[in-house]
């Protein structure tokens, strides 16, 4: 199902001044899978003119998580459209969950644990500069009126939801602050949870005068390292991004990655069906955009460890990761990490994101993080009411108390 509004349907709001650009502008609000599809080559060039700096708003990533994930969920993809050109998406989705004991109706950004960023896309006007990651940043990105047509969308459907919950968003995003502030003038209560702190490295500088800049102890350790692996063989970093080769050397992937105590504890890409399909896919849609990238660190003919990973905008991710346990005491993924940092400021890029939340390795190559937030609008049912009141008040004062 997909439902069109006309942008002039939207009261104006004197903090989120409408642009003469939106005066031809429309919502659409796709719940139909097939339309969500029919979107990609619009989607990615919205992506693009977003300037948005990681991989996991393409409609690659967040089509193959729907297909592997997306069962006893409900598109809810809200569609800003200047004219005929996308102005902005926001990427939600409909689910009832149980929380504190109530059963709440959720719109969220489409996300899970395998999706380590997520945000509303919104392109730029022209006479705005853009922050680079994820939403425009700051205040005056937070006043593009792409974001009024979006909550009008959602406020025309508020007798459907409770709670809208826009999570893992870097902190400083637009839409935070935008989405805030209009909750706040349609007197909806909010509230905010701190979520990963995820650590990133920028590469200034030479490799060179970098690895100088890390602690002696801890080059000392790599050095020491390294001299256990080289008895067994020269090691190397392999970097794979073409099908063929990917294909060819998914197995070792998938072996290494379940290594030791991941698949022991469950989390191992094979341990759950739709988690191994979805890496599975991405991989082949992803090889297909350029932008796969699956590294190993090889030593006597061996690969060793490796990580599932992308090359996107000048910045290289690390998604899934694992080693052999046999060689742990050469600390092959500390290695593999040396190596592709080596092999990042030898290929121009600017970034190294570790993702997830700070790790103790990932500190010890960078002191660098960006924090994450969760926000929560409640529509201002009963049940909505019920839970921001459990949720921040009850809650935080039982935390207290058992502290």
């Amino acid at each position: 199902m997909t439902t069109v509004k006309s942008f002039e349907s939207f009261e104006p709001c004197e903090s989120f001044e409408r642009s003469e650009r939106f005066e031809r502008s429309t919502v659409e609000i796709i719940t139909d899978y097939a339309r969500f599809l029919a979107l990609e080559t619009e989607w990615n060039d919205a992506v693009a003119r977003a300037d948005i700096a990681h991989p996991f708003l393409c409609h690659e990533w967040l089509r193959t998580w729907w297909d592997c994930f997306g069962a006893g969920r409900q598109l809810h993809i809200v569609v800003v459209r200047d004219g005929d050109r996308i102005a902005a998406i926001a990427p939600l989705m409909a689910e009832t969950v149980r929380m504190y004991g109530l059963s709440i109706r959720t719109l969220d950004l489409i996300h899970n644990d395998h999706t380590p960023r997520a945000d509303f896309i919104v392109a730029p006007r022209p006479e705005v500069p853009h922050g680079g990651e994820g939403a425009p940043h700051g205040y005056e990105g937070a006043r593009h009126p792409a974001y009024r047509a979006i909550w009008d969308a959602l406020m025309e459907t508020r007798g459907d939801w409770d709670l809208l919950q826009l999570s893992r968003v870097v902190r400083g995003s637009a839409t935070h602050t935008a989405i805030s502030k209009l909750a706040e003038e349609a007197g909806c209560a909010t509230g905010l949870w701190q979520g990963d702190v995820s650590p990133y490295l920028e590469l200034t500088g030479t490799w060179e005068g970098y690895y100088q800049q890390l602690p002696a102890k801890f080059r000392s350790n790599l050095r020491n390292r390294l001299s256990r692996l080289v008895k067994l063989g020269e090691p190397r970093l392999e970097v794979l991004d073409h099908a063929p080769a990917i294909g060819g050397a998914r197995e070792d992937a998938v072996r290494l990655e379940a290594s030791g105590w991941k698949r022991e504890s469950g989390t191992a890409i094979t341990c759950d069906p739709a988690v191994e399909r979805f890496y599975t896919e991405l991989a082949d849609r992803a090889t297909a955009r350029g932008w796969l990238r699956l590294m190993f660190l090889c030593a006597g003919g061996r690969r060793i460890a490796t990580s599932y990973g992308a090359s996107y905008r000048g910045r290289l991710f690390l998604f899934k990761t694992g080693y052999d346990p046999e060689y742990a005491t050469c600390s092959p993924f500390k290695l593999l990490t040396y190596l592709a940092i080596q092999d990042a400021y030898a290929g121009g890029l600017s970034e190294v994101d570790f993702l997830g939340d700070q790790e103790p390795w990932k500190l010890e190559w960078t002191s660098a993080a960006r924090p994450q937030d969760w926000l929560h609008v409640f529509s201002g049912s009963v049940r909505a009411r019920l839970l921001h009141s459990l949720k921040f008040r009850m809650a935080p004062e039982l935390k207290r108390w058992r502290a």
